[in-house]
């Protein structure tokens, strides 16, 4: 299966496993690799160090090509895309900032630089600065998914630029990768199908309740992170919602964030403050999602903890190896492909 996706990473199949924060650990990363598609470490929730060694276990898994992602909102991030550099990850995927300096010193050794946009704007700003393609991630993904759906999110853009588009959002089979496709993307990004793989290290417990969730048992609201965000419905996520003093409760959690991204606590709050009003806030947010997000994700704790979960949830049923989610996939694309031709 050959796409502008496929040739641009040199993978086998255009399926890529979203840079999902304390999931998309080395061994979730090089399965995916190994298996055809394209891996993607997430460094949101590491420093310096553990992102280099996170590289490194990673190559010792696979001799297959893998990226790295960069959220730019997140404190230590230019650190850790410094390490991306220096390690020469082959694949850099960025957010949530404009990622001009990374661009080019990824191109200059010859790496693959991706963006991850959710609107029209973004998209532009990053061709323009010389991103390789996109990832364009509709209303329906875990996380920070956009406001509109990637049915209609997804051909917008294709319709208006000229590199290519790994769609997010929604994608969890081979009928997903077939409509991507149809409407123009080069790829697809999963998060949640891989999120529920026996390489993933998510508590045994969200992968259960991803498996009994239906497509209407998540949330989207801009008070749980800060950023407008899909996560499970749980006493957690409604207890985030609608939590008063806010940011008390974030200075007590940027401790745990500042011990994580390597940060002296008090440098990291005086940063805090020092963003604006708008972005303190945000921020704030951010520090107390952090703690809750690894409640869920290692303890399975949804009383107090959030775990971020897309709609497509609704129509995952199991827990695979990722080679055998791999593998259904492209057969389902097959089975498909010769559906629609039958029809046409």
């Amino acid at each position: 299966m050959q796409t502008l996706i496929t040739q641009l990473f040199n993978i086998d199949y255009p399926i890529i496993c979203s840079g999902m924060t304390g999931v998309s650990r080395p061994e979730l990363v090089a399965a995916v690799s190994n298996a055809g598609g394209l891996g993607i470490l997430a460094t949101a929730d590491l420093n310096p160090d553990q992102t280099r060694q996170a590289i490194h276990e990673i190559r010792a898994l696979t001799n297959k090509p893998f990226g790295a992602n960069i959220p730019f909102i997140i404190p230590g991030a230019k650190l850790n895309a410094k390490v991306l550099v220096e390690e020469k990850v082959k694949v850099v995927n960025y957010t949530l900032g404009s990622g001009q300096e990374l661009i080019e010193a990824v191109h200059e050794y010859d790496g693959k630089a991706v963006a991850t946009v959710t609107n029209l704007t973004h998209a532009f700003s990053a061709q323009r600065r010389g991103a390789d393609a996109l990832i364009v991630t509709g209303h329906e993904a875990a996380a920070h998914g956009g406001e509109v759906s990637s049915l209609v999110l997804v051909p917008s853009i294709v319709d208006a630029i000229k590199i290519p588009v790994i769609a997010a959002g929604g994608f969890a089979d081979g009928r997903g990768l077939v409509a991507a496709l149809a409407i123009g993307a080069e790829g697809i990004a999963m998060g949640t199908r891989f999120m529920n793989t026996v390489e993933s290290p998510v508590h045994d417990i969200m992968k259960n309740l991803s498996i009994k969730a239906q497509v209407y048992d998540t949330i989207y609201s801009d008070r749980i992170d800060g950023l407008p965000c899909r996560a499970m419905k749980s006493k957690g996520t409604d207890r985030m919602i609608r939590q008063r003093f806010y940011l008390f409760r974030a200075l007590l959690n940027s401790r745990q964030a500042a011990k994580t991204f390597g940060f002296p606590w008090h440098k990291l709050v005086l940063a805090i403050m020092l963003s604006g009003v708008k972005k303190s806030k945000q921020l704030a947010r951010m520090a107390n999602a952090f703690t809750a997000f690894q409640l869920s994700m290692e303890q399975g704790n949804l009383e107090k903890g959030v775990f971020l979960m897309g709609q497509v949830t609704g129509i995952i049923k199991d827990t695979p190896t990722v080679s055998e989610v791999m593998k259904k996939i492209i057969l389902q694309a097959k089975t498909q492909k010769k559906l629609i031709s039958s029809k046409l």
